[in-house]
């Protein structure tokens, strides 16, 4: 089991659980997303990491990275 560095939560990774029987849960997700340098050490939850993939493409965001 591994610990989410973001909110603490322990969650099944596939990089690091050897009784993993495939690719991590994370590999289905977009392979350009932009982690906070100051988080990326460690994995995030799938909660997490869904949620910080969806901030950074809601429409808000997009408005205000295009002024």
């Amino acid at each position: 089991m591994s610990q989410c560095t973001r909110c603490g939560a322990t969650f099944q990774c596939g990089q690091t659980d050897p009784q993993a029987s495939g690719p991590c849960w994370c590999a289905a997700l977009p392979p350009a997303v932009s982690v906070p340098v100051s988080s990326a050490i460690g994995c995030w939850c799938p909660a997490c990491l869904q949620a910080h993939i969806a901030a950074l493409n809601s429409p808000e965001k997009v408005a205000t990275s295009a002024k």
